[in-house]
């Protein structure tokens, strides 16, 4: 297999989940995909509210740290690299046909509500994601490539939830015009320099 079990498992999950939602995909049916025994499952996952717990924890290790490492790990100026991942994420939309969002997006929408556990652990990933582009929008700001008036925490916080809406109405119209208003108010109307 090449991974550990529960490594598989989770990724075998959290596909499913992306594109079914978590309340319509079954525990038999991940099992069935990952090809491993109901006794493997609940070896580490004791339910499937744990499992849906320790699929947030897969998402922010896998989408959350990727998204640090392309925000700090590069030389090109702080705004590009921010309009760098954005394009990146929007390439994958694109290829999806706009259909699939963001999937710690879709367990908000799915289980924010329905289960206090969830709404906390799928709140710090969001809050992650905000931390890493405060950290870029605080360089572009010290070279002097955004303007003085813009907070970096608020317009962090702000750039995260727009993402985040703009999937939800790309998802209901299955077309990419919410991504391309994204892209034009942050990119061109709020970090632009003057």
């Amino acid at each position: 297999m090449g991974k550990n079990t529960k490594e598989h498992i989770l990724e075998i999950g959290a596909n499913l989940v992306h594109r079914q939602g978590f309340n319509n995909t079954g525990i038999s049916e991940v099992l069935r995909e990952a090809d491993v025994p109901k006794g493997s499952f609940y070896f580490y996952f004791p339910s499937k509210e744990a499992f849906g717990l320790e699929l947030v924890e897969f998402h922010r290790i896998h989408f959350v740290e990727a998204m640090r490492r392309q925000l700090e790990e590069s030389e090109l100026p702080p705004l590009d690299r921010l309009r760098g991942m954005f394009a990146g994420l929007r390439n994958r939309l694109d290829e999806s046909g706009y259909a699939l969002g963001c999937p710690i997006g879709n367990l908000s929408q799915e289980m924010g509500d329905l289960n206090p556990l969830f709404a906390k652990a799928i709140a710090r990933v969001f809050d992650a994601m905000s931390r890493y582009a405060e950290g870029v929008l605080s360089q572009a700001k010290e070279r002097g490539d955004i303007p003085v008036i813009i907070d970096p925490r608020e317009t962090a916080d702000f750039i995260v939830n727009s993402w985040q809406g703009a999937l939800v109405r790309m998802k209901a119209s299955k077309s990419p015009e919410p991504l391309d208003q994204f892209e034009k108010f942050v990119f061109s109307i709020i970090l632009d320099q003057y």
